[in-house]
């Protein structure tokens, strides 16, 4: 008798060692889990017909008993120019997530979401006005980027937890992606090309610390003293700036780790001489570098500065003892930005 739809196992998101245990737990030889393994993860099959070099019975096992397939292209919106792509994906309960697809300079980077929406409520993020739905399981971050990747026939040289929601508030499973990723027997990308951001949840920075992770950090900071940041991110009132950057040592202090410091230039709110000064003089003893965002409007009460600012601002902080660029964001013709995404909530 088939197993019902509540009972089936989820194998997307698995480790190896998982599937071979799986493998052994329905009566197959523990090699079968490896085979699995490279036919989602390398090969990126998105259901167990496409397994040939597995046998029948086992091929009708894993449809009728298992889930391989979490998510499903909705549709995909190209910018001008085609050089990024934002995919809405439907999951397996219809709650739906954004993706995002950018090719430059021979990269192919995926950002990917961790949350279907997010909780912590940065005033410049369209993500916020969804609140926290849920948190999404490995597998359905790890399709995001296989389905983006089969999508554009593009290898994926790096990725981003920078979609929707907040990826240290899921870090069991955004790590658990995270290992896919970079096996090498999986989808093979380089720990230096793998970044976590995060809005500041320090316990967890802390523990990404501890524990050496290899993947790169990126920390939103946004402002230069608690005053600003608490009016634009509520989480600096649990995690003021003083314990963020303490978080932030912790991780630069290991060996050939750089924390990226991002910083979205909000037009009136911390785009000023002072803030620039004050910010050099905030992050200078850290291993760190600096990415200026210049805001992509979702609708709400900021604004992008004039670009006289943004360049006043860039010269001001470009002088300090570490790299300092600004990143325009790819596809915000599109909502496709940073701080851009959003789906409708039902």
């Amino acid at each position: 008798m088939a197993a019902t739809q509540t009972e089936q196992v989820v194998l997307k998101g698995l480790p190896l060692e998982a599937l071979e245990r799986w493998a052994v737990s329905v009566g197959e030889p523990a090699y079968r889990g490896q085979q699995l393994f490279d036919w989602m993860y390398h090969l990126g099959a998105q259901s167990a017909e496409a397994m040939d070099n597995l046998p029948k019975p086992l091929r009708q096992r894993l449809t009728e008993e298992t889930i391989i397939s979490t998510a499903e292209i909705v549709s995909s919106t190209p910018s001008q120019g085609g050089t990024t792509i934002k995919y809405l994906m439907a999951l397996g309960d219809g709650r739906q997530v954004e993706a995002v697809s950018m090719l430059e300079k021979g990269r192919h980077t995926v950002c990917v979401s961790s949350q279907v929406g997010c909780n912590v409520g940065c005033g410049f993020c369209a993500t916020a006005s969804m609140g926290l739905l849920r948190n999404l399981k490995a597998g359905e971050i790890v399709d995001q980027l296989l389905l983006a990747r089969d999508d554009r026939q593009e290898p994926v040289t790096n990725v981003v937890f920078m979609g929707m929601g907040e990826p240290l508030l899921n870090y069991r499973e955004v790590l658990q992606a995270a290992e896919l990723f970079h096996d090498p027997k999986g989808l093979g990308i380089g720990a230096g090309k793998i970044t976590i951001s995060t809005a500041g949840v320090v316990p967890r920075i802390e523990q990404f610390a501890r524990e050496n992770r290899p993947y790169r950090l990126a920390v939103s900071l946004n402002a230069a003293t608690d005053e600003i940041r608490s009016r634009i991110m509520p989480i600096n009132d649990t995690w003021p700036i003083a314990q963020l950057l303490s978080a932030s040592r912790l991780y630069a202090n290991r060996p050939k780790r750089t924390v990226t410091f991002e910083y979205v230039l909000l037009a009136g709110v911390n785009d000023s001489i002072a803030d620039a000064k004050a910010l050099v003089k905030l992050v200078q003893d850290i291993h760190c570098k600096v990415n200026l965002i210049p805001y992509n409007d979702i609708g709400g009460d900021f604004r992008r500065p004039a670009e006289e600012v943004i360049d006043a601002f860039f010269r001001e902080v470009a002088g300090a003892s570490f790299p300092v660029m600004i990143r325009w964001s790819n596809g915000s013709d599109i909502a496709a930005g940073c701080g851009q995404l959003a789906v409708e909530v039902a």
